[in-house]
């Protein structure tokens, strides 16, 4: 079981406004900010699966892995389409629009989008 994600940022503030603005639909909010840091839980606690952004402890620039990427459940397709929507309005680049994939049942609605400094992230919903 996964316990907590980390997503390396060379600029601190404007991954955070982006990960504050597409975790919201999500329902995922900021738990804490500082020290080249920010943490976010669901509902903003410090509980379940927690997310923190950090400027990497080696003090080389952040990178994002290719095939790499981060898949966030979301309660509904129409939060999957906030969750895109957020994502582009807040300086993220798409990777495919919302949308069915595959040939699942239930069906596989998610989208796909790249945060500032690289990272893919989906958000997706059963049923």
């Amino acid at each position: 079981m996964i316990g907590y994600v980390t997503i390396g940022t060379n600029d601190t503030g404007r991954s955070i406004a982006f990960y504050d603005a597409v975790f919201a639909p999500l329902g995922y909010g900021r738990t804490f900010e500082g020290g080249g840091w920010a943490g976010y839980g669901p509902d903003g606690k410090k509980e379940g699966l927690e997310i923190y952004l950090a400027t990497p402890e080696n003090k080389q620039p952040a990178t994002f892995g290719n095939g790499s990427m981060l898949a966030l459940k979301a309660p509904s397709r129409a939060a999957v389409e906030a969750f895109h929507a957020a994502a582009l309005g807040a300086g993220g680049a798409d990777e495919g629009g919302p949308g069915v994939r595959g040939e699942f049942s239930p069906p596989f609605y998610g989208a796909y989008v790249r945060d500032p400094e690289g990272n893919k992230l989906c958000a997706y919903f059963r049923g």
